[in-house]
């Protein structure tokens, strides 16, 4: 026979209070009753919590979330080692490196053994409590750790550990041994095995999933969609998650909760219960740490091509394949013809710009700079620079009243968070060049602030 023991377990009994006889005295009893129907043996470890409102199960289940972020946020490593050799079995990195993992669990063996010989001695242990948890300081980093019956499990931290981080090691280690017991044995047994396929199922139980990169899915059903425009809060995490992969190829939850707190005045635990309700649907997809790493490694030298390793070259132009074909042109080039070709490129950008085509004029200045810096022609950067500063000029005015129009029509529909964010682009515009606009950017400020006690109330 196999024992299941399920927690926590949630009921909903379908009454409401104020016409029930028994709340809320004798709600447990019936909620037991009830329970037993289904063949669920509740004699034991029974905890028993009414939640007599859904906006304190919603609160539960936002702090509930947030204590797992606190908890991951806090964890810089994992370390699983067997408990008799002390080998390490699994060594992942979360939140950063600069562990010599050699030198650590020598460190722990040491003040293991001198815990348990203290304990031997004086009839108590000191690094321990009721549970037998280790904490020690190594380094600038907390230890937490905690033995099984065949391995231990060892957290590096930042902070010293939660007491609901205390209990999830608990519950861990207890499912872990069961669940892998063949293979641990077989490693004990012959001292050989491989635990890297267990990793999954170690970073679901610490929720590390939480600081991995994410990105949003490519496919969103019309329901889905319908349902995230109705709830101001995942729409505001869904615009700025957009925003943010306009600039990289994935975005962190923290920095996002950052963003959509600058806009809505909101507390963040009820941000990450929206984001937690996105990444359960899938809208919002956590990568693997190693997908991020190369996914930055190819927006970096994407970028590196963009600018072509020069200093005075902005990141507006947008089609490498030419800057590359004209790096290697200019090897072959000379001086005459630079300075051709430098002329050609300035015509074509002031009949762009002529033409209202403002990124391909800017595309075609930044080629002519580009060629101009390089000659060190310190005349016709000065002239290049000039002209793009002008027409610079031209675009942001055009952002500015592109940026104040979506707000306005925004606002008029009462979609707040989508008004006070174009409102706030337009006050990074006006911020640019603060000293012509100091009216405006009064004005404005003062527009985002009643909008945003709008959204308080």
């Amino acid at each position: 026979m196999v024992y299941f023991q399920i927690s926590p377990i949630g009921f909903d009994c379908r009454k409401d209070k104020n016409d029930c006889e028994k709340y809320p005295d004798f709600c447990k009893e019936c909620v037991k009753a009830q329970l037993e129907k289904f063949g669920l043996y509740l004699e034991h470890n029974l905890k028993f919590t009414i939640i007599d409102s859904e906006e304190k199960r919603i609160q539960m289940f936002q702090d509930l979330i947030w204590q797992k972020f606190l908890d991951v946020l806090n964890i810089k490593y994992i370390l699983l080692m067997a408990k008799e050799s002390g080998l390490a079995l699994i060594d992942y990195p979360i939140s950063g490196a600069g562990v010599n993992t050699e030198l650590l669990t020598g460190f722990i063996q040491a003040n293991i053994t001198f815990s348990e010989s203290s304990y031997t001695s004086n009839g108590n242990a000191n690094h321990g409590n009721n549970h037998q948890f280790y904490e020690f300081q190594y380094k600038t980093f907390n230890i937490l750790l905690k033995n099984g019956q065949f391995i231990r499990i060892c957290l590096v931290l930042d902070n010293k550990a939660s007491d609901s981080l205390k209990i999830l090691v608990i519950d861990f280690l207890s499912k872990y041994e069961s669940r892998y017991l063949n293979k641990i044995g077989a490693h004990i047994r012959k001292g050989t095995g491989h635990f890297e396929d267990t990793i999954d199922y170690i970073t679901d139980t610490f929720n590390v999933k939480l600081v991995f990169p994410m990105i949003l899915t490519h496919t969103l059903l019309p329901d889905e969609l319908d349902l995230i425009q109705k709830n101001p809060i995942q729409k505001a995490i869904m615009d700025f998650a957009k925003i943010l992969l306009d600039s990289k190829s994935f975005f962190f939850i923290i920095n996002l909760i950052d963003e959509v707190q600058k806009i809505v005045r909101i507390d963040a635990n009820k941000i990450l219960y929206e984001v937690y309700q996105l990444i359960e649907k899938k809208i919002i997809i956590p990568t693997t740490i190693e997908t991020a790493e190369d996914t930055i490694s190819k927006f970096q030298e994407s970028r590196a091509v963009r600018i072509a390793s020069n200093e005075l070259i902005s990141s507006i132009i947008s089609n490498d394949d030419a800057i590359n074909e004209l790096k290697e042109k200019v090897k072959h080039m000379s001086e005459e013809e630079v300075k051709s070709s430098i002329l050609s490129f300035i015509r074509k950008a002031e009949a762009a710009e002529k033409g209202l085509a403002y990124k391909e004029a800017q595309e075609e200045y930044e080629m002519a700079l580009y060629l101009a810096s390089g000659f060190d022609y310190k005349e016709e950067v000065g002239r290049i620079s000039f002209m793009i500063l002008g027409l610079d000029k031209k675009i942001k005015e055009l952002e500015l009243e592109y940026a104040l129009k979506i707000g306005e029509k925004a606002e008029k529909k009462k979609d707040y968070v989508k008004a006070i964010n174009y409102y706030q682009q337009g006050l990074k515009i006006l911020n640019d060049a603060q000293e012509l606009y100091e009216s405006r950017i009064k004005k404005l400020k003062k527009k985002i602030e009643n909008l945003q006690k709008n959204l308080e109330n």
